[in-house]
């Protein structure tokens, strides 16, 4: 019998939930760049298409922060016959990134000792989730992507897999992303971290055993997330000053931020939400590797960069960055779109074409 979900507590995938289409591996344990080891880990993972015969076919798709492994559900037109990740040709694969909360193993994960992680989850970074995603790769027999691609905490993975991996990519494409966080994402993210250990429910992290988790927190966080992800000009134009006409007295700009809250607690956890973002803030392609500007010139494999033109959380300019210091990239493909960051969920046909482009970049290799 499958469990009862709390979406008081915890949106995370748990034990004893419906699968669904998700498959999981076992990959061992990982060396985390702090020193610890992560044991034991499952990667929760789904896949469209199929491999061919001599596996160099296969695409691996990269989710965003608050995405997971059903790109159909998180990256609607993008996937199936005759589409961007033309399913008749590629074998796509996305798998949930360490840390997540949506089967692979992250905070709400049950530990070693039987008892969820919690607290007790290590500090993770962009580079563990690539190694983890390495050794995934590995336990499935693929030793080489055609493209590896991603949005946002994708394109930063994505990245890392040019820099650190060439043998094992075709080619590249980050979206929406850059080479290193910013100060002010850094900013933006910590008060959202804030927010979430400001819950009275929060308890250090330990809350999956209590009735009531830090959901109000991470509502407050995914709030203003959320207004980094659109646009100020959207805002105005779609609810300016306009009341919800309701009984609550709200405007219309807070009903709709108060949804976005309500269902990202649905399918969500708040350890994770801070997990990835710390992972997130400690982006930094150059980091002991002589610099940004060196380690992105050392790149061999082909990268194409895609660009949101309203994107104020990753602007046009970290783009700029990495297409002028990588000798493999050519100018970003820049995506005109009134939605901001969120432009690359929103403009579909765009997105299928630089996706198309990026494959076909791949395939002269």
């Amino acid at each position: 019998m499958s469990r009862t979900p709390n979406f008081d507590v915890t949106g995370a995938w748990l034990e004893g939930d419906e699968p669904g289409d998700r498959k999981f591996v076992k990959i061992g344990f990982l060396l985390l760049e702090n020193g610890e080891t992560l044991p034991d880990i499952t990667i929760a993972y789904q896949t469209w298409g199929t491999l061919n015969a001599d596996k160099s076919n296969a695409i691996l798709v990269n989710h965003a922060m608050t995405g997971w492994s059903d790109v159909t559900g998180w990256w609607p037109q993008m996937v199936g016959p005759g589409l961007a990740f033309d399913t008749d040709k590629y074998f796509i694969v996305c798998p949930n990134v360490i840390g997540g909360c949506q089967g692979s193993t992250g905070p709400s994960s049950i530990a070693p000792d039987g008892k969820r992680y919690g607290s007790r989850f290590p500090i993770i970074t962009i580079r563990d989730m690539v190694n983890a995603e390495v050794a995934f790769s590995d336990a499935l027999g693929i030793k080489k992507y055609l493209l590896v691609v991603g949005p946002s905490l994708g394109g930063m993975r994505s990245l890392e897999w040019a820099v650190q991996l060439p043998d094992r990519v075709g080619a590249i494409c980050t979206i929406g992303s850059s080479a290193v966080a910013t100060g002010d994402q850094i900013g933006t993210a910590a008060i959202q971290i804030r927010a979430i250990k400001s819950d009275p429910h929060f308890n250090d992290g330990d809350y999956y055993e209590q009735s009531r988790g830090p959901i109000e927190g991470m509502g407050i966080a995914r709030r203003i997330a959320h207004l980094t992800y659109r646009t100020e000009s959207e805002m105005d134009v779609r609810f300016g000053r306009q009341l919800q006409g309701d009984e609550t007295g709200r405007y219309a700009v807070e009903s709709y931020l108060d949804h976005q809250a309500t269902k990202l607690a649905k399918r969500f956890d708040a350890n994770t939400y801070i997990a990835l973002t710390d992972a997130m803030n400690s982006h930094d392609i150059g980091r002991d590797r002589g610099g940004v500007a060196a380690a992105l010139e050392a790149i061999t494999v082909p990268v194409v960069v895609v660009s949101i033109d309203t994107d104020r959380l990753f602007p046009p300019r970290l783009q700029v960055e990495i297409s002028e210091l990588v000798p493999t990239a050519s100018a970003p493909i820049v995506i005109s779109s009134d939605f901001g960051h969120d432009g690359f969920l929103v403009e579909a046909e765009a997105m299928g074409d630089a996706i198309r482009h990026a494959l076909d970049v791949a395939g002269t290799i």
